[in-house]
């Protein structure tokens, strides 16, 4: 062809490819400039968690609570992927609604960065400067998008499969490439917080009162029951948040204040010095459905509540302690329950606590579901009147006061599982803090009740392995319990959901017996 006569540049219509892979490098490079942005002011800025986390904020509780069941510890990782998968969908479609003009697209991109301004600008754990991660992920979309937008367009007869075609893909690819480098070093900002180093740094955790030890008999691990004590990997990990907050000891204040006699700011040194001690606690989330795994055992190491508090003075009158966490979430406790038996934990199993657990202190009040008793990464602790403030699950017409429930649980056999002939063994655990497990029931077939042998008791404040013996012909077999605990109330048989204050039921399990 003469050269000189050559076709001028068309912008014509985007083929669907590249339509496609404009929107989705526009969104990857907005998420990606963000995050790095948000590496360097606060992690939580980053537009996608705040978004993440806002969503979960505004969840309507029976989604919540059917994600916790269906979904269980994995709740999180599925609203990642949920967003994820969104995401990749809205960038496709802002490509496709922009084959032969731009403006739809870069509409659609500052949309979006508009919902991460709004997302930052709402969250209780950013501050106005953080806005600029959100702002960063707007101008960056957009200018990306107009960008590849203009390249993908400027074709010819002669270049479409030339120069123009080469100089988009080699920039498609440079786009991705910066894509993962900001990504990647916008989280390596944000877990240069050296959480590690931080609880390392704290050292042992001598308390002046260690809890007595484990007795023998106090689990049957050899017939699938759990072991007494929960390992911190294994402890239960319900909670609101995408990701764990990075607070370091030498950085921790708690702010007393509210219905005291005097404010009172505490670090975590002032804690560290006071007297501690180890205490054997099992705790339940108030998701846990009858014979669910949300219950696990401990030995927290921390100042009782009364000693943290006795220099603030609690003022007679104060119903509630209205605690908050460092990402801004709230709970309301009792006052009698918190100076009854609250601590405050700084340890966990012989270590300074997990920063999944609440690093570097937590609220643990026995007898209550962790919603209204255990603020974790606790910063502040305000004395007042129920009326006066609704905690965060409160609002959502969660349970106000919510003590545990008397409730008991068959870990072997499995649901479904084949058996032996001859005496089956039936185990599992019982719980009912504080006032302590008195007896645990098993009945075969909704045949007579027969009482189970109780392990050996720890303190009314933890759970309690039961088994029993029982003798079941070939065939298939349905196995209950119920527990009474020590104040004379046997856990009733009526099926009632978690939410608002705690699930009741006899749990039950189905198995056959071989012939």
């Amino acid at each position: 062809m003469d050269h000189d006569h050559a076709p001028s540049p068309s912008r014509g219509k985007l083929r669907v490819h590249k339509a496609i892979l404009v929107g989705l490098l526009a969104v990857l490079a907005a998420l990606a400039a963000g995050h790095l942005v948000a590496g360097v002011l606060n992690p939580n800025a980053s537009p996608f968690y705040a978004v993440g986390n806002t969503a979960i904020d505004l969840t309507p509780a029976p989604l919540k609570d059917f994600a916790v069941r269906n979904f269980g510890t994995n709740d999180k990782l599925v609203l990642l992927g949920g967003m994820a998968v969104v995401l990749v969908l809205f960038g496709a479609a802002a490509g496709l609604v922009s084959r032969r003009r731009p403006l739809p697209g870069v509409a659609l991109a500052a949309a979006l960065g508009v919902v991460g301004i709004v997302a930052v600008l709402t969250r209780p754990d950013t501050d106005f400067v953080d806005v600029l991660a959100p702002v960063a992920s707007l101008l960056v979309g957009a200018t990306v998008f107009l960008w590849l937008h203009n390249l993908a367009s400027r074709t010819t007869e002669v270049s479409e499969q030339g120069m123009n075609r080469r100089q988009f893909m080699y920039t498609s690819a440079g786009v991705a490439v910066g894509v993962g480098v900001a990504g990647v070093g916008g989280q390596l900002l944000a877990d240069n917080v050296d959480i590690e180093g931080s609880r390392s740094a704290v050292g042992d955790l001598v308390p002046a009162t260690r809890a007595p030890a484990i007795p023998a008999g106090a689990d049957f691990p050899q017939l699938g029951t759990p072991r007494f004590i929960t390992s911190n990997r294994d402890f239960y990990r319900i909670d609101t948040l995408l990701n764990v907050p990075r607070l370091r000891a030498e950085d921790y204040v708690l702010r007393i204040h509210g219905a005291v006699d005097r404010e009172v700011m505490l670090r975590f040194e002032d804690i560290r010095r006071m007297r501690l001690v180890e205490q054997t606690i099992t705790m339940t989330c108030v998701s846990n459905e009858v014979g669910g795994p949300y219950v696990s055992t401990s030995n927290f190491i921390g100042v009782p509540l009364k000693d943290v508090l006795a220099e603030a003075g609690v003022k007679p009158g104060a119903e509630q302690l209205f605690s908050t966490s460092v990402d801004g979430w709230t709970c309301g406790t009792p006052v009698a329950d918190v100076l009854d038996r609250g601590l405050l934990a700084i340890g966990m199993n012989g270590e300074p606590l997990p920063a999944e657990h609440g690093f570097p202190a937590r609220m643990v009040v026995p007898g209550l579901y962790g919603f209204v008793s255990a603020t974790k990464w606790v910063v502040d602790m305000e004395f007042n009147k129920f009326a006066d403030k609704q905690s965060y699950w409160l609002k959502r017409n969660w349970g106000q006061k919510a003590p545990i429930k008397t409730q008991s649980r068959i870990d072997v056999p499995a649901g479904l599982s084949t058996v032996k002939p001859g005496k089956i063994t039936v185990a599992g655990i019982a719980w009912a803090q504080p006032r302590g497990v008195a007896k645990v029931e098993v009945r075969a077939d909704q045949g007579e009740w027969v009482t189970a042998r109780l392990a050996t008791e720890v303190n009314t404040s933890t759970w309690r392995m039961w088994q029993v013996d029982i003798e079941l012909g070939p065939g298939v077999h349905t196995v209950e319990c119920r527990a009474t605990d020590k104040a004379g109330y046997t856990q009733t048989d009526q099926r009632v959901a978690p939410i608002p204050d705690g699930a009741t039921g006899w749990h039950s399990t189905t198995f056959t017996v071989q012939n």
